[in-house]
């Protein structure tokens, strides 16, 4: 007998054939294949988790103290065991005294009355010997065990990859690609299998008794028709129209996969909306770009909780169809449009922590993204860079109002700005944050760069409060790009709030502002805050001044940049902005065709 002693390190680390599913395994059992006893077990918490089906078809769950002698826990899975062979003797003699058609017993349950039933023994096996019952049940139940109940046995697999999350968007249109948000334990996306049906036509062979939705969820019938894609993400066509989608996950980890789940769609795939603004540029970017060439993206792609206020629908967007304002339906279209620019870098503002995390994340993680993400308030920024050609070798984000307030590298800045406390208290207000991320080339160890992504303050009126953060940004860039990784180029995207004409686009390209600069008293006389300032960057604006990058009612203007490093890098092709008559469709942004007030900019940059 099996007693585990003293070997309890040794055998965490153990892995098994038996305890691996061959792919016949994760397409469905084969017959006579062994059943499957799934233990979750993590040492941070006190108790694991054991799931199989008895013989009768039932599935137990059981929570378990992992300190427990796995004596108990054999117990109760007998009594289980036993509870559940009596329901099916009582079930079969029901059926065998239920009067037939002809009036006679039923004819299809036939054989004596079973005899009452003992408790079943309930063993578990490792390399072949029975594991002591004393033994506790973190030790016992390893990974390529053997669990008999009865005649029945089922191989033990702990810890196997699992998903603790799953889901479908929840509207789905033709020609937007769909993709599942999941989470793993013990696994990752990558080693996932995945496969996609579709319902069948109205009229098509259904099963007795009812249509798709009445299917157990195990396995497909001829309601539901494979589609051939066995990939994370699907792009439903016009022929889907008016169909669900199923989808069938398998998780793995690289070296073995866990129990299968399906999900199927809530809603029909819906028709999409037409000719949307970013179709002809995605002509422009069909391929990821080589490895010479960084293709950068700049996006402020219009906050949830900004784009349902009642203001928004009443006074800043009244043009807009209030379902187009949806965040389930715009997700489509930002993934959509994303997806289509091939990026290698991307920098989005106004980012719902939960559309980062449910819809921004899974998408472009199946497209070969991966991202970070910043908090500022009610929303904030994302980074995404092409895991194929950069590594994230570093983060050093700042909120602008803390820095300034406890950071040496302003305390210059901070002298000048305390003579005017009006304007001080403005600027201390506000929560603007910086997201400064250090990128690796994954071909190329030597080759690192800064990327910087903001979105600076809004107000109108707030000229002198975007050049003071502007220039705590600079200072904090020159520090991260000069000090701490010395001689790295810098691309700084954002939504700047500011057109061409402002200080602040004259202090970035310029290199200087002088005091006496008309936005030192943008919201008055009050608040003028007079001091000159310069920074040590040579930068230019990688799209140049585009007529408008945020068009809506009332308003149309230049405000988002993508700047570089002109001394390090080089402007290879900007992806051309939609023409004015594509915005102006719907009459202005957001619209059906484009999911925000802003318009994306798009550039590949080559290193000099």
């Amino acid at each position: 007998m099996w007693r585990f002693s003293g070997v309890r390190a040794t055998l965490r680390g153990v892995r098994t054939a038996v305890g691996h599913c061959s792919p016949a395994e994760v397409r469905g059992k084969a017959a006579g294949a062994m059943e499957r006893a799934v233990v979750r077990c993590v040492p941070s918490e006190p108790k694991l988790s054991l799931s199989f089906a008895l013989a009768d078809g039932s599935h137990k769950n059981m929570q378990r103290d992992q300190s427990e002698p796995l004596g108990r826990v054999l117990s109760r899975i007998a009594t289980n065991a036993l509870k559940g062979h009596a329901k099916a003797a009582a079930a079969k003699k029901s059926r065998k005294n239920r009067p037939s058609a002809s009036g006679g017993a039923d004819p299809s349950v036939s054989g004596p009355e079973p005899a009452a039933a003992s408790e079943p023994v309930v063993k578990l096996y490792y390399r072949e010997e029975a594991v002591a019952e004393d033994v506790l049940n973190v030790d016992a139940w390893q990974d390529g065990a053997v669990l008999q109940i009865g005649d029945v046995k089922y191989k033990v697999e702990r810890n196997p990859p699992a998903f603790t999350e799953l889901q479908l968007p929840r509207y789905v249109m033709a020609g937007f690609p769909v993709c599942p948000k999941l989470s793993l334990e013990f696994g990752d996306p990558a080693s996932c299998l995945f496969l996609w049906y579709k319902e069948a036509r109205p009229g098509a062979a259904e099963p007795e008794g009812g249509g798709p939705s009445a299917l157990p969820p195990s396995s497909p019938t001829s309601a539901w028709t494979e589609t051939g894609v066995r990939e994370r993400v699907y792009t439903p066509s016009n022929a889907d129209i008016g169909l669900r989608l199923r989808l069938r996950c398998t998780p793995g980890n690289g070296q073995r996969f866990g129990p299968s789940r399906e999900l199927e769609s809530v809603c029909p795939v819906e028709a999409g909306p037409g000719t949307c603004t970013f179709d002809h540029r995605h002509l422009y970017t069909k391929k990821v770009t080589d490895d010479a060439l960084v293709r950068t993206v700049s996006y402020n792609i219009l906050a949830d909780t900004y784009a349902q206020t009642e203001f928004s629908r009443t006074v800043l967007y009244p043009y807009c169809a209030p379902y187009a304002l949806e965040v389930d339906y715009r997700q489509n279209l930002i993934q959509k449009e994303l997806a289509g620019y091939n990026a290698d870098l991307i920098c989005l503002q106004e980012v719902d922590r939960a559309v980062f995390a449910d819809s921004l994340v899974p998408a472009l993680e199946a497209f070969g993204l991966e991202g970070v993400f910043r908090i500022k308030q009610h929303e904030g920024l994302a980074t995404f860079y092409r895991k194929s050609k950069f590594t994230l070798v570093g983060q050093h984000d700042i909120s602008f109002q803390e820095a300034l307030e406890s950071d040496s590298l302003h305390k210059e800045l901070l002298e000048k700005l305390v003579l005017y406390p009006l304007a001080q208290e403005k600027v201390l207000q506000r929560s603007s944050v910086l997201q400064v991320s250090i990128l690796q080339s994954t071909k190329d160890s030597s080759k690192k760069i800064c990327v910087a992504n903001t979105h600076l303050y809004w107000h109108p009126k707030g000229g002198y409060i975007r050049l003071i953060q502007m220039a705590v940004a600079l200072a904090h860039i020159k520090h991260v790009s000069c000090d701490l990784y010395p001689g790295i180029p810098v691309i700084f995207c954002g939504d700047f709030n500011s057109t061409p004409s402002t200080g602040m686009y004259e202090f970035v390209i310029s290199g200087s502002i002088p005091e006496d600069h008309e936005d030192w008293a943008s919201n008055g006389e009050e608040e003028r805050c007079n001091m000159s300032l310069k920074h040590f960057f040579k930068l230019r604006s990688a799209c140049g001044e585009p007529a408008y990058t945020n068009y809506v009612g009332g308003f149309h203007g230049c405000l988002d940049y993508i700047f570089i490093d002109s001394d390090a890098l080089e402007v290879e092709q900007v992806i051309p902005l939609p023409s004015h008559e594509e915005v102006t469709t719907h009459q202005a942004l957001p619209s059906v065709s484009h999911p925000s007030d802003h318009i994306a900019l798009v550039c590949d940059l080559k290193w000099k």
